[in-house]
């Protein structure tokens, strides 16, 4: 699945967290997890998910459409974000 993000968006999220929505590409999806957010907020279907980027954990909004992933925000996971993680995937 092709990734897609928007510049501005990217240019925030930048500023915010520290790190390039182009960095999603790098993201271990098959390890993913992702939970549904609120879609009553934002008209589709959006995930928070987590999934490792050279063993550190990020954290990663998206949305898919039809053969792209739509990066909307990504940081690394905090500390409690982490260790639910490792919980969940051991």
């Amino acid at each position: 699945m092709d990734i897609d993000f928007d510049p501005a968006k990217d240019a925030a999220n930048i500023s915010k967290h520290g790190v390039s929505l182009a960095e999603a590409e790098s993201l271990e999806w098959d390890e993913l997890l992702a939970i549904p957010d609120d879609p009553h907020h934002y008209g589709e279907a959006r995930y928070i998910g987590f999934a490792p980027i050279e063993r550190r954990v990020f954290c990663v909004v998206f949305t898919d459409r039809e053969q792209t992933r739509r990066i909307i925000s990504l940081r690394k996971a905090n500390a409690r974000e982490v260790n639910r993680y490792a919980r969940q995937k051991d």
